[in-house]
């Protein structure tokens, strides 16, 4: 094992393989695809499967799940969590301890406040200020 991976254990007794991000010092799982001109702050999860675009911001202590999308120039702030399955559009913003259920769709420019719950399959649409539009 070289020094630029870590293997951490999961809840399952499977052990996975993280590597540092080249751009900032998060872990990115083997199997995951983060662009290189995204930034993966120190704390950071990224695990297999889940695709992070250019300019995205990941901070620190967020979790992005398997198989999530976060789109071009997004913001997860710190100890954010984004389910498995979930998708956060280009330049959207999740506030801090927000928690994106599984499936669930914000969409490209949405604002998701911080310490707030999106339901599992919830598509999620908001004004410049935060507040969610109607479906």
């Amino acid at each position: 094992m070289g020094k630029n991976y870590v293997d951490i254990e999961n809840d399952h007794g499977a052990t996975l393989r993280y590597r540092k991000h080249a751009n900032g010092r998060g872990l990115v799982a083997h199997g995951a695809k983060v662009h290189p001109k995204a930034h993966i702050e120190a704390g950071a999860y990224i695990e297999p499967g889940a695709r992070v675009g250019a300019g995205a911001i990941v901070a620190r202590g967020a979790w992005i799940d398997e198989d999530a999308v976060i789109g071009e120039g997004a913001y997860i702030d710190a100890h954010a969590h984004i389910g498995p399955g979930a998708a956060v559009g280009d330049h959207a913003h999740v506030g801090v301890r927000t928690d994106i259920g599984p499936g669930a769709r914000i969409v490209r420019g949405a604002r998701i406040g911080d310490d707030e719950t999106v339901a599992a399959g919830l598509t999620v649409a908001t004004d410049q200020k935060g507040l969610w539009l109607a479906a």
